[in-house]
């Protein structure tokens, strides 16, 4: 049994199959749920990574982008099915956000969801500035 930070590598998709992505992540997954106005609709519960631990393996060429407001949040979704399966985050640019719904079973061993008060974005990533560190590699 892993532990809490004990890194597993986990696969997962959208729907269709056409996009396919490993991501290196603990067994134990802390998930955002973001009430923020994209978030709320389309239900994004997802976990940060560093860029350096996500891989997409196949289907670059069916996946388009969507942005709004700022602009700095990227999300990709599928063309072919619809399902965004990870994005870039706001605040984690330099990361990925990634719906751990969207993951192969077998390698997640619970979920522990966090709230986020996405819709008062601002002041809620200065009360919850840990956020900004889970796109950073702590292996190098």
């Amino acid at each position: 049994m892993a532990t809490a930070e004990t890194e597993v590598k986990h696969m997962g998709g959208c729907h269709c199959g056409t996009v396919r992505f490993q991501v290196m992540a603990p067994a134990v997954l802390k998930v955002i749920d973001c009430n923020c106005s994209i978030c709320v609709k389309k239900q994004n519960c997802h976990f940060i990574v560093p860029a350096s631990k996500f891989h997409l393996l196949q289907g670059s060429e069916v996946l388009t982008t969507y942005t709004f407001n700022t602009h700095q949040a990227k999300h990709t979704f599928c063309k072919i099915c619809g399902v965004q399966s990870f994005y870039i985050p706001r605040s984690n640019p330099d990361g990925y956000g990634v719906m751990p719904h969207c993951l192969d079973k077998g390698t997640v061993e619970n979920v522990i969801v966090e709230n986020f008060l996405g819709s008062e974005w601002e002041q809620s990533m200065e009360k919850n500035a840990s956020i900004k560190s889970r796109s950073i590699n702590k292996d190098t």
